[in-house]
């Protein structure tokens, strides 16, 4: 953790306090709309498909594919540079919202897009869990 702590971190709001919670907890929560069904994430005081303010936690399933990536290879920090190379990517959940995220426990360059992944949680404070994604067990060519 503490290799962390020169890194950018998030300030939750109240909206995202839940979010950063369930982090902390190592559960992937998303806003869940009950008058329209559907999940959403970034999180919201309204229902970005209904506008309703009928919004509640739930847990999500974790897993996602990937939509889309970059491979970093120059550092925007030194806070990062031992993380260089790495992946962002855009990570379209189960439940329907995209989220972007980092890919890490592969090697960058096999990171492709529809790539199955799963939520893993890496602490960086004592306020701030990240999630991050892994590629699920035996999507990767050995």
């Amino acid at each position: 953790m503490t290799d962390q702590m020169d890194k950018f971190l998030p300030r939750p709001t109240p909206e995202s306090a839940p979010f950063w919670q369930g982090c902390r907890d190592h559960k992937l929560l998303l806003q869940y709309c009950t008058a329209c069904g559907t999940h959403q994430f970034y999180p919201r005081v309204i229902c970005a498909n209904c506008m309703s303010e009928q919004l509640e936690w739930r847990e999500a399933s974790g897993r996602g594919t990937v939509e889309t990536y970059t491979i970093v290879t120059r550092a925007v920090s030194d806070a990062y540079a031992a993380d260089v190379p790495y992946v962002i990517a855009l990570i379209t959940l189960e439940e329907g919202p995209r989220m972007m995220s980092n890919v890490i426990g592969c090697d960058v360059e096999s990171v492709k897009c529809d790539l199955a992944v799963e939520v893993i949680f890496e602490q960086w404070s004592a306020e701030i869990t990240m999630p991050k994604f892994r590629p699920v067990t035996g999507q990767l060519a050995s």
